[in-house]
């Protein structure tokens, strides 16, 4: 027969074993805790702190240590939602913020303040509205390092006894309202097309100046062109001019060759084809007076002229000279007479009509 009361023990002993090796198991399990880098835990014993593990294998004591959640000792980036911020000049603006910061004591954080995150929004916002209310809104959105500094000097001050350390603070937006906005854009835009309309005036000035300074430039240099040609005509009629009356002087001409001159040009002048009226000059009966004389031989011979440097001639020649004279103006007078009667239009000269 099988011993009822020896299996029973032998399963209560296997049954004693099994729960001492849980038991032994569990104890082991809680003794041992393993912290990873860049975290740290904060052991109470018996509800008191004890100690602040450090990464890598701890020891604790079963049933009597307990571990706390582990502390994340790394950098952390928090960005926080868009709070709303009267400026100096009484304009409401939403500004987002990004803190930076740092957990340096595991113990502080823990039992100086309950939720270090919560906490430190709160801090950044009223801070925030504390710096932005004292500035207008132009400030505001050109002062953003100065914003960010005052902000990290007041939350890491305020921050060092709960174990952190703020090492940076940025304001990622900052958004006024939207009526605010369309004036900025328009007093903007108004800016750029008065600097626009500058330039472009500038532009248009100095393209004047340059081209008055061109043309003054240009007709200094056609004066002096125009006075160098005038100077070189002048000079050029001059000594032609010269020339010719050094060539009639040599040439010694008489009267009857200037008066012949002289009615070769009369018919040039009624060439043009709107002359309607000449005048006879009281010079023509002179020119008729040479011609006179040019065919008074017939009747009677003239004088001789003197020779230059000779002696006046006598009174029987000067009567002659006279009559001479006479006769020629007489012609003169019947051709004048003829001319204006071939001519229409012809006024007679003041001689003449005398």
């Amino acid at each position: 027969m099988v011993d009822i009361g020896g299996f029973i023990g032998q399963i209560f002993i296997i049954i004693l074993l099994v729960v001492i090796a849980i038991f032994v198991v569990v104890v082991i399990f809680r003794s041992i805790r393993i912290i990873p880098q860049a975290y740290a835990g904060v052991v109470e014993r018996l509800g008191r702190y004890q100690r602040t593990l450090k990464p890598g294998l701890n020891l604790l004591v079963p049933f009597i240590d307990r571990l706390r959640p582990l502390v994340d000792m790394r950098e952390q980036v928090v960005s926080f939602p868009p709070q709303p911020v009267i400026t100096e000049d009484n304009l409401v603006v939403s500004i987002d913020t990004v803190v930076y910061f740092q957990v340096t004591d595991a113990r502080a954080a823990t039992y100086e303040i309950a939720n270090y995150l919560s906490a430190v929004e709160q801090l950044t916002t009223t801070t925030l509205r504390n710096v932005v209310g004292g500035l207008n809104l132009e400030e505001a959105l050109t002062s953003r390092d100065n914003i960010n500094g005052q902000l990290r000097l007041v939350l890491d001050e305020a921050t060092g006894k709960w174990g952190l350390r703020v090492s940076r603070v940025e304001l990622k937006a900052i958004d006024p309202p939207l009526s605010i906005q369309d004036s900025m854009e328009k007093q903007m835009r108004a800016e750029r097309d008065r600097r626009a309309a500058i330039l472009t005036a500038e532009g248009s000035k100095q393209s004047q100046i340059l081209e008055a300074e061109g043309r003054r430039q240009a007709e200094i240099l056609r004066a002096e062109g125009d006075k160098q040609a005038a100077v070189l005509r002048a000079a050029g009629e001059s000594e032609a001019i010269q020339m010719v009356f050094n060539a009639i002087h040599a040439g010694d001409p008489d009267d009857k060759l200037l008066a012949y001159q002289y009615l070769q040009t009369l018919p040039k002048i009624a060439e043009s084809a709107s002359s309607k009226m000449w005048i006879i000059p009281s010079e023509f009966t002179e020119a008729l007076k040479g011609i006179g004389d040019a065919f008074a031989g017939q009747a009677k011979p003239t004088a001789p002229r003197p020779e230059r440097g000779t002696a006046p001639v006598t009174s029987a020649g000067a009567e002659e000279a006279v009559a001479a004279a006479m006769q020629a103006a007489s012609a003169a007078d019947d051709i004048a007479t003829e001319a204006r009667n071939a001519t229409p239009g012809a006024a007679a000269p003041p001689d003449a009509r005398s």
